[in-house]
């Protein structure tokens, strides 16, 4: 009897650790699908730009809209998911932004003569984001449920992972669907990508028992439960809204979005009225950054679980990223105006910039789930996502009116420096908090 027991025991820990990587797995999809939208509708600037007869400073503020309204939900939905739980606020997310995207589809498209208005189109994108900011601190904080210190940073990184990927198939698919069968095919295929999403939510993702936690790798021993019910009853961390520790994480991450986004949301313009790139030259060289994007930030988790650097890691981002646009201004400077010779050149710089401005996505929010423990990290990763999404608000803004005042080196060195202020914002050592002993599923 007691070899039988010991059996299902290891039969319940193979489950429950299985079991994690589909939690990964849907938090990877539902990340991808959002992305697809919000990464994806910018590379489709030039045909949205004509499709629906907008000049630049149009164009900026539609693509603003969708980073407005994930900036603004970001923390009621962080807030909602510590109450409600991951489940339940994925699921309603992913249907609803599914809902959104529809509607996008059948009303919010050109055909022939009718052309929707820039409110209109800047109303529906608004609404997709703030739907859609549900999905980042609820998939974040199933995954930190299910994965211990020492794998949370790959686990973490490969689900931000999602994001550059997303944006990648975005880059590649979006710009064809949209300039041969019109927008309403974008739209459709985001839409059911969103709701496809939700079907493996509904079938893999609930929260771990505490069994399960102990099996995944969670819970180190049942010492380690003992103190966290111990712990239990009094508060555990201080808020993430007063800690100052998140704060610095999350501002100097919406800091070094800048760079990046200003290569999403204005990348592709660039290429065409600068560098005169064609589309295939435009969405390979996109493509290319996402998927950059992509690899660096599974291999900036892995380095990081290993040297436990994450600090250091990402002020090394800043100053590269920083080193990297401000090549990229001068280059562009030097070479004058629309120089179609050197598009390989720019689309080369463009990858490079792009990559080392968001290859530290995982390892940021890793650190501001760890900060904040299991139990808070859906705020403190919705803390550091309104930071983010408020980078990817302003930045399509403020471009068409650098380029009125200045030219495209002016975007790249104004890029450059937001890139620099992120270092002295990410804190070098952890910071002193009013924390006492993390709960048991804190525990690594």
């Amino acid at each position: 009897m007691g070899n039988e027991s010991v059996a299902a025991v290891r039969v319940s820990a193979a489950r429950a650790a299985n079991h994690r990587w589909k939690v990964l797995g849907v938090g990877f999809a539902a990340n991808a699908s959002f992305s697809a939208a919000f990464s994806g509708i910018p590379t489709t600037a030039v045909f949205l730009r004509s499709g629906y007869h907008l000049g630049n400073d149009g164009l900026g503020l539609v693509l603003g809209m969708l980073g407005l309204g994930i900036a603004v939900s970001e923390l009621p939905w962080g807030l909602l998911t510590d109450r409600w739980g991951d489940r339940r606020v994925l699921l309603l997310g992913l249907l609803s932004t599914a809902a959104a995207l529809a509607g996008l589809a059948l009303f919010v498209v050109p055909s022939g003569a009718h052309v929707p208005g820039v409110v209109t189109l800047a109303l529906g994108l608004l609404l997709v984001g703030l739907l859609g900011g549900s999905v980042n601190g609820s998939s974040g904080r199933a995954v930190m449920a299910w994965f211990r210190e020492g794998e949370r940073g790959l686990a973490m990184s490969i689900r931000q992972t999602a994001v550059p990927a997303g944006g990648g198939l975005g880059a590649l698919i979006l710009p064809a669907l949209a300039s041969r069968f019109g927008f309403a095919s974008a739209y459709t295929v985001l839409a059911l990508a969103c709701a496809t999403t939700a079907v493996f939510a509904w079938c893999w993702l609930h929260e771990p028992s505490h069994a399960e936690a102990n099996d995944a790798g969670t819970v180190r021993s049942a010492a380690a439960a003992a103190a966290g019910a111990h712990a239990a009853a009094a508060p555990v961390r201080v808020s993430p809204l007063r800690d100052i520790g998140i704060w610095r994480v999350a501002l100097g991450a919406g800091a070094l979005c800048v760079p990046q986004l200003a290569v999403v949301t204005f990348g592709t313009v660039f290429l065409h009225d600068f560098s005169r790139a064609g589309v295939l030259t435009i969405s390979v060289t996109m493509a290319a950054v996402q998927t950059g994007a992509a690899i660096a930030r599974v291999w900036s988790g892995a380095w990081t679980d290993r040297h436990g650097n994450r600090r250091a890691y990402m002020r090394t981002c800043s100053v590269l990223t920083a080193v990297l646009f401000v090549a990229l201004a001068l280059v562009t400077g030097l070479a004058g105006t629309h120089h179609a010779a050197m598009t390989a050149v720019f689309a080369l710089m463009v990858v490079l910039g792009g990559i080392s401005a968001s290859a530290w996505h995982g390892v940021a929010f890793t650190e501001l789930a760890t900060l904040a423990g299991t139990s808070r990290a859906g705020t403190a990763l919705a803390i550091g996502n309104t930071c983010v999404f408020l980078s990817l608000f302003l930045t399509p803004l403020a471009i068409p009116l650098l380029l009125s005042v200045g030219s495209w080196p002016t975007v790249w060195a104004v890029a450059s420096v937001c890139a620099l202020i992120a270092l002295p914002v990410f804190p070098r050592t952890a910071l002193t908090s009013k924390r006492v002993a993390p709960r048991a599923c804190d525990a690594a």
